[in-house]
């Protein structure tokens, strides 16, 4: 399958993963949803161990995509915060979804989109 996803959407969602990642979230996967989805070209989905590590997970995505050094990205809209138990940023080409392991495994959105490319994306710790 062909990655057919805009190039700053793949930049966002990487930022978005890296952060994740550096937070020990788990499973982080990039999907290439573009082709199958109007309205947005990149999913992120992970997962953190506990509602406590999710609601972490997300701030600092956040923090990563807003930081001067980064994008300057906010998102258009979050949910789920309140029980943190899926918790999705909507950054327009870019969709954060961020879950604990029960609803993830549940929900399970790469069986869901599994026509959805797989973007490359290899975490590597950044320096605290």
């Amino acid at each position: 399958m062909t990655i057919s996803a805009d190039h700053d959407a793949i930049v966002v969602a990487k930022y978005a993963a890296t952060a994740i990642a550096d937070k020990r979230g788990l499973n982080v996967v990039l999907l290439d949803v573009s082709e199958l989805v109007v309205l947005t070209d990149v999913f992120v989905i992970a997962t953190g161990t506990s509602n406590r590590h999710v609601k972490t997970l997300v701030q600092e995505t956040e923090s990563s995509l807003k930081a001067p050094e980064g994008l300057a990205r906010r998102p258009i809209r979050r949910e789920g915060e309140t029980f943190a138990r899926w918790v999705l940023l909507d950054y327009g080409d870019v969709v954060v979804h961020v879950f604990d392991e029960e609803t993830r495994s549940y929900y399970d959105l790469e069986r869901l989109w599994a026509d959805a490319p797989r973007i490359a994306f290899e975490p590597v710790p950044t320096e605290a």
